[in-house]
């Protein structure tokens, strides 16, 4: 799953740019219409953000200053019409956010290592000490197997958790819960319970409140965008840290419509229990993406789509925590990187398709 990313077409440009609209309404007013739906997520001392035609990401340096990057990107979606057909598109669509996720990751933990592995390294005065310094610095380095393998745990580690574990729990009551249904109702239910104490337990880590504040800033960010049409971190203190097209209401939606799509499978035996949850994942993701970030991401001033999105609003308040001005300038950084390829690939394309 984990494939790497090196900075081959990858861009690196100026300061965030300064000559889009001036103005822009504060936060409660009615946000304007923007042209392109922008979204990301924090990695290690910065945030990705992804646009329709690229993805960049910033990152905050040990010495200080940011490290900014963008990348073109080529959607799977643009290449095969048909894996933009609803609910093909969900699954396609988080299949690239998290390949595109690992690749940040690998990105900004490597930029995050440069300076701790010269500085570690030292001066070199000769050639012998210049070869200790490039050993030193290349196993300090972010390895990619490692990160592959870390993957494959964490996929293991959540089937066991929010699969097996309320399967066979439920299964041990199973006399009690004759009707299908009910089943797996009280499966589903159990699954969101741990899910919401593994989203606490995880808010608990103090390690983690740096990479919450990036989330937090990533959300501001993009809500200052969505108003005025410009990445402004200035601006983006006034939103909240909460933003209604978040994955981590994405994943409560999730849970609540596996509980709904399963019903159909009845109660077979644990295994084929097992088998039928791992293989309707895609079907559960694909539905869960149009009804949770399509339908609530355009109608989320409705009433109906209000009372859906709260409960993943409040979880987020255990997800994101209020960023810093430095933190909120990388994740402008990021989105201004991103806004600028798709503009420069916009253009390519055009031209391209242009008749000679």
């Amino acid at each position: 799953m984990a494939s790497e990313a090196n900075n081959e077409g990858a861009v690196e440009t100026g300061g965030p740019s300064t000559d889009r609209s001036p103005t822009c309404p504060v936060s409660g007013e009615t946000p304007r219409q923007w042209e392109n739906v922008f979204g990301g997520q924090a990695v290690i001392e910065g945030v990705m953000m992804r646009g329709r035609h690229s993805w960049g990401l910033a990152v905050r340096r040990p010495s200080g200053d940011i490290a900014r990057m963008a990348y073109p990107l080529t959607s799977l979606g643009d290449r095969h019409r048909w894996l933009k057909l609803p609910v093909v598109r969900g699954v396609i669509a988080l299949f690239e956010s998290m390949s595109l996720g690992v690749k940040a990751l690998g990105v900004a933990a490597n930029i995050s290592l440069e300076e701790t592995a010269g500085a570690e390294a030292g001066e070199p005065e000769n050639v012998k000490s210049k070869a200790e310094a490039k050993t030193k610095a290349e196993e300090a380095a972010f390895g990619w197997k490692a990160l592959a393998g870390t993957v494959v745990v964490a996929v293991a580690f959540a089937i066991g958790l929010f699969i097996v574990i309320p399967l066979v729990v439920v299964k041990a009551f199973e006399e009690t819960f004759s009707n299908p249904f009910v089943f797996n109702l009280v499966e589903g239910v159990i699954r969101i319970v741990l899910f919401l104490l593994y989203i606490l337990g995880v808010s608990l880590i103090p390690d983690l409140r740096r990479v919450f504040q990036y989330h937090g800033a990533e959300h501001k960010v993009i809500h200052a965008y969505e108003a005025c049409g410009r990445p402004d971190a200035k601006r983006a203190l006034g939103y909240p840290p909460m933003h209604p097209r978040c994955g981590t209401g994405f994943l409560l939606v999730v849970m609540v419509i596996a509980i709904l799509v399963f019903a159909v499978v009845g109660k077979p035996g644990l295994l084929w229990l097992v088998i039928s949850r791992i293989v309707g994942i895609p079907i559960i993701i694909g539905i869960s993406y149009e009804v949770g970030i399509k339908w609530l991401g355009k109608h989320a001033k409705s009433l109906p789509a209000r009372v859906l999105l709260w409960p993943g609003l409040q979880l987020q308040r255990l997800t994101t925590r209020e960023p810093t001005p430095d933190q909120l300038d990388v994740a402008a950084a990021a989105l201004d990187e991103v806004i600028k390829m798709d503009e420069r690939r916009q253009l390519e394309l055009k031209e391209a398709a242009a008749p000679a």
